[in-house]
């Protein structure tokens, strides 16, 4: 019995693309994508970055200092669905590595120094809840108190359900915020990522002297398939996306990821005057707000450690470690 044995040599198969773009569909390579600040190299579709992501992005490298990363939320309603409020935190805290759904901090950006607050749409869809707006408080009475512009990364699906009426109330706290950063005149600067919705959008989120997005970026309040829905309209075409709120009179601009960093710098130093970072005045400072809201927030900024305990967060000021407070500055001469 004869066995005729053929063997054929078969080249490897072709390394295949890691990665397909959702928008246009076209593949290309993970480390391209990544190289290309997240952002598809065919049709220019803005991923979703997580927020140390957007730091590392963003910030000039090696300048970012985290504050107040031991806030917690205390689940002061003892909120439970399917899963308690606390198993869902923990939860999204062992997927994204972060505490919770905003990281906050002093940073530079090319060249001028600035608190940053930076949301995070993956954790629990960067719901704002008790300690996002505590966070966010923090953050406007530093910059007021230390004479420092404010920039913050907005993405988030709005308020945190499993807090019901006191994540509702961070609406208020956070544009009070606002009104103490203006009071201050320290210059407020929002970048708004997709997406950015409900009670966000509709606080601080908005309030800033000047406002960008990402181009692509949805926000709204209000879903579209919810108004669809309740009016039994159609909506206009690009309802809700940046470039419609552009048109609107909503923003200010929208800019490409890849051009943040040198627009929010030029941003920074045009309200802090035009001059170039580290700005000074003869007196040895700007000129700062006259109301009593800017004096009291610079006495507060300078003593964190002595301020009340919040009743929802955890973590309060005295706990926190000395490196996750903000320095006394000196006096100016």
């Amino acid at each position: 019995m004869n066995v005729t044995v053929e063997i054929e040599r078969r080249d490897s198969d072709p390394v295949k693309p890691e990665w397909a773009c959702p928008s246009c569909e076209q593949l290309a390579l993970l480390a391209e994508v990544r190289a290309n600040l997240m952002v598809c190299p065919h049709c220019g579709f803005h991923l979703r970055v997580s927020a140390r992501e957007r730091i590392r992005q963003l910030v000039d490298e090696g300048t970012f200092r985290e504050l107040w990363s031991s806030v917690l939320t205390l689940d002061p309603l003892k909120f439970a669905d399917l899963e308690t409020y606390p198993e869902r935190v923990r939860e999204a805290q062992a997927k994204t590595g972060l505490n919770e759904a905003i990281v906050t901090g002093t940073a530079a950006i090319d060249g001028t120094r600035c608190v940053l607050a930076v949301m995070d749409f993956g954790f629990m869809g960067g719901s704002m809840g008790s300690v996002v707006g505590e966070k966010l408080w923090r953050c406007a009475e530093l910059a007021a108190g230390e004479d420092l512009p404010l920039v913050a990364v907005c993405t988030s699906g709005g308020a945190r359900m499993q807090e019901g009426i006191l994540s509702l109330m961070q609406m208020a706290k956070t544009s009070c915020a606002v009104d103490l950063i203006n009071e201050a005149t320290s210059p407020f600067v929002t970048i708004l990522a997709d997406p950015c919705t409900g009670g966000v959008v509709a606080s601080f989120a908005t309030l800033a002297d000047i406002c960008i997005a990402e181009p692509g970026a949805q926000l709204y309040f209000t879903g579209p398939r919810v108004i669809a829905e309740t009016t039994r309209e159609a909506l206009p075409e690009g309802f809700g996306s940046a470039e419609r709120n552009l048109q609107l009179g909503h923003l200010d601009a929208v800019v490409a990821r890849k051009d943040l960093r040198a627009k929010v710098g030029n941003y920074l130093r045009l309200l802090g005057g035009g001059e170039e970072p580290d700005r000074v005045t003869a007196t040895g400072g700007r000129e700062r707000g006259t109301g009593g809201m800017a004096q009291t927030a610079l006495e507060r900024a300078k003593a964190l450690a002595a301020y009340a305990r919040r009743p929802f967060v955890g973590g309060d000021r005295e706990a926190a470690g000395a490196a996750e407070e903000p320095a006394a500055r000196e006096p100016s001469p």
